[in-house]
C-alpha cells in the first residue's frame, strides 16, 4: 500500500467557488486546498477546470463526506472507484474521511450520523476502512466525530475505539478539535483530557472549524458543528495543546456555510501557520539543548 505524503506541515483552507478567481489572480502563500470529493465526481465541467488551474500551484487534500464508513451496508464499489479516480487525476497528497454512517439501503441521507463504540461495530469499521485503503492502494485518514448522543450499548470510549482502528488498520487519523470541543462539551467531558489521551502517533491533518451555540428541547447548552463561523478562542488554545502533542502537521480552516471572503480564511490560517511556526522553535530548541 502507498502512503502518500506530500501536503506541507502548513496551513490550508477549503477551495470554495467563490474565490476560484482571486485564488487565480493573486496566487496567495499557504500551504494547500483541501475539496470535497463529492464536489468534484463529475467527468468535467468548470469545477474541474478551475480545479485543474489550482492543482498547478498548490497540494490538495481530497476530504470525503459519503463514503459512509461506519454503515452496515457494503461499501458502493462505483463511489469507491469514483475516489480512485479522483486522488489519481489530482494527485492529491491525502484523502480522509469521517467515523460516521450516512447510508441507507440504496438512500444517502444528508447527514454524518454517529456509531455506538462496540466490538461488533469496530469490526464493521476496520472492514470498511480496510477494504477502501486495498481498493484505493493508500493510507487514509479517519476523522474523529462531532456527537449530540451517546450509546447507552458502548463498551468503550471514542479514544479507546478510535486507537483500536488505527492500529489494527493502518489508517492515518485526522484530528478535528472543533468536534472534540463540540463533542466534549455536549457530553461533560473534559476536551483538554480528550487531547491529552488522543493517539497523537497517527495524526496526519488536522481541522479547525466554527460551531454554533444553541439549546436542546430542556433548555440545556447545545453545540453545533456548523462550519459557518470562525474559529472560537477556546478552539484556538485546544488546537495549541493539539500541536504540543503531535507536532507541526497539514491544518485546515474550515468552511463551508456563510462562506466569508478570501482575506478572512487566510487571515485565520496565518495564525493557525503560527502556531505551528511556534512548534517548530521550540522542538528545535529543545533539540539544540540536548545535544
Amino acid at each position: 500500500m502507498i502512503t502518500v505524503a506530500t501536503i506541507p506541515a502548513r496551513t490550508g483552507i477549503g477551495l470554495k467557488p467563490q474565490h476560484y478567481q482571486e485564488i487565480l489572480r493573486d496566487r496567495p502563500g499557504f500551504g494547500f486546498f483541501e475539496v470535497h470529493a463529492e464536489n468534484y465526481m463529475g467527468a468535467g465541467g468548470p469545477p474541474h477546470h478551475y480545479l485543474e488551474a489550482v492543482r498547478k500551484d498548490y497540494p490538495l487534500s481530497l476530504h470525503g463526506v459519503a463514503l459512509s464508513i461506519g454503515g452496515e451496508s457494503p461499501l458502493n464499489r462505483d463511489h469507491l472507484a469514483r475516489l480512485k479516480a479522483l486522488l489519481e487525476r489530482y494527485d492529491c497528497g491525502l484523502f480522509s474521511e469521517h467515523l460516521a454512517w450516512s447510508t441507507h439501503e440504496d438512500a444517502y441521507l444528508d447527514d454524518l450520523l454517529p456509531v455506538p463504540y462496540t466490538g461488533k461495530t469496530l469490526q464493521r469499521v476496520c472492514d470498511h476502512v480496510n477494504e477502501t485503503q486495498d481498493f484505493l492502494g493508500r493510507q487514509m485518514l479517519l476523522e474523529n466525530p462531532s456527537t449530540y448522543v451517546q450509546f447507552e450499548e458502548s463498551t468503550m470510549t471514542e479514544i479507546d475505539f478510535i486507537s483500536q482502528i488505527a492500529t489494527r488498520t493502518g489508517c492515518g487519523l485526522l484530528l478535528d478539535v472543533n468536534n472534540v470541543f463540540v463533542t466534549c462539551k455536549n457530553h461533560n467531558m473534559d476536551p483538554n483530557a480528550y487531547i491529552d489521551a488522543f493517539p497523537v502517533e497517527h495524526v496526519g491533518e488536522i481541522h479547525l472549524a466554527g460551531h454554533d451555540e444553541r439549546r436542546d428541547d430542556t433548555g440545556a447548552p447545545l453545540l453545533i458543528d456548523a462550519h459557518g463561523s470562525p474559529v472560537v478562542n477556546r478552539v484556538w488554545k485546544l488546537y495549541e495543546r493539539a500541536i504540543s502533542r503531535v507536532g507541526p502537521v497539514p491544518t485546515l480552516i474550515e468552511r463551508d456555510a456563510n462562506v466569508p471572503p478570501l482575506a478572512d480564511l487566510l487571515a485565520e490560517a496565518a495564525r493557525a501557520d503560527r502556531v505551528l511556526d511556534a512548534e517548530r522553535q521550540r522542538r528545535n530548541s529543545h533539540a539544540v539543548a540536548a545535544e
